[in-house]
This record gives structure tokens, sequence and C-alpha cells, in this order.
């Protein structure tokens, strides 16, 4: 059995975490394809966006036993290879130039929470949960913490990671972690609904407004704004936005 399944659908790829007997849990071979099917769909000029969910009764547990057993009988340099695998993963979903939006259900914990907290959007069933517990086991939710503090505050991040205890949807967008929550009974359909929204805007305007969103962390005020004016220069020139000013002024 596939450790993801891929399906391509109106401009949508729905990636789904294949591994439902084990909760989804992240292991070496599941990252690999996850990689795989992220550059394929962000190299696809027809899609739209990408969906990220998981089969069974939860979205993805994190690492397997196997997992933490080969963590527990590794090297130092093999441990900093297998970690330095999964910042691979969040960084990529960075990278790919369209949405990378976590559709969750069930449980996301540990390595899971941090895969949905690396998309680009979070949306969420009612009865969802999250919880970075790696502290419980002497772990450290690490490279997810480059991306946590960039959403939360320092106090919040602080207790979520020390703490590790789970929250619930409804928790997690008051605080801003996540996007929006909806129904257990219409998820599918709400989240769908939602993603296709990018049918309808500029796919350029949308690629351009990405990289630049996440290329002015870390830059000064002054630096981001003409970093805004180079991709805003851009924008103009593009074909999207060339057909959009042509239909207004048709008007």
């Amino acid at each position: 059995m596939s450790e993801i399944i891929i399906q391509n659908e109106k401009k949508i790829c729905t990636i789904t975490l294949n591994r439902p007997e084990k909760r989804n849990a992240l292991n070496d071979a599941m990252i690999k394809d996850l990689k795989n099917a992220l550059r394929e769909a962000g190299a696809d000029e027809n899609l739209r966006a990408i969906v990220i969910k998981g089969a069974g009764k939860d979205f993805c547990s994190g690492a397997d036993l196997s997992a933490l057993r080969k963590i527990s009988e590794s090297s130092v340099l093999e441990n900093h290879d297998d970690a330095d695998n999964l910042r691979e993963l969040f960084s990529l979903i960075r990278q790919v130039k369209i949405p990378v939006v976590a559709a969750v259900h069930g449980r996301a914990l540990a390595g899971g929470c941090g895969l949905a907290t690396a998309c680009d959007i979070v949306l969420a069933s009612a009865s969802a949960s999250f919880g970075y517990p790696e502290v419980k086991i002497g772990f450290v939710p690490a490279m997810v913490m480059a991306i946590l503090r960039r959403n939360l505050s320092e106090k919040k991040s602080f207790e979520l990671i020390t703490q590790g205890f789970e929250f619930s949807a409804d928790e997690a967008v008051e605080m801003n972690l996540i996007n929006r929550v909806f129904a257990d009974e219409t998820f599918d359909e709400d989240v769908m609904k939602y993603v296709s929204v990018y049918q309808t805007v500029s796919r350029s305007a949308v690629v351009l407004s990405k990289k630049l969103l996440y290329q002015i962390d870390g830059m000064t005020f002054e630096t981001a704004l003409k970093a805004g004016v180079d991709v805003n220069t851009i924008a103009r020139i593009t074909e999207d936005c060339q057909k959009g000013i042509a239909k207004f002024l048709e008007k």
C-alpha cells in the first residue's frame, strides 16, 4: 500500500497520508513520498492549490514506534540526517509556488502538528485536536519552532512547546494558529469549497504573494517595502494582470 494517495481534480491536488492503521504516523517512506508529491504538484502549472489530509480517523500522529526506535539506536550524525529530512519537508512547503493547505481531522500531534503548522493555511474539523507533546518524552519540536514563533506570541509558543498539552480546534483558531474550523459532518465539502477560491483568483498573483510574504521575514521595514516594489512591478506585467486591467477598463 502506498504511503500517500495523490488525486488531481479541478486544478486542486489532494495528497492523502495513507497509513490509517498507524494514525498516519510519519516515517521515512512517507516523508520521501510527500516531498516528491509536493515537488511534482508545484511544477504543474495547471494546479492552483495543494491539500494535505489524512486517511482514517486522524490527520497525523507524528512519529511511529519504529521511527522512535530508530532515533534511540542511531548515532549523532544519523539523527542529524533524520532531523534534516523533516526540516527539508517543512522548508519545501514554503518553496512550493502555490498554496499548501492542511485539512486536519482527528488528531494532529507532534510531527503531525508540525506538518500542519508548516502549511500555508490550516483548516480543521470541529472535533480536531492539536498538540506538541514531544517534551513528555524528552524530545523537542525544534524545527517547527521556527514556524510556530512566526505565528504566535513568544509567551504562547513557550507554553505550547514546554507543557505539551492537547488543545482543540476552537482554541487553535482563537490563538490564530489555524485559519478556519468547519463542522465534522460537512468537513470535506467545506474544505474543497474553501480551496476552490484559488480556481477563481489569479494564479500568478497568488504565487508572487506567497513568495514575497515569506521573503520579508527578517527584513527591515524599508527593505520589505523595496522588495514589494520589485514584486509589484513584476505583477503589473504578468498576463493575468494585463488581462485583468483590460477587463476592468471594458466595464
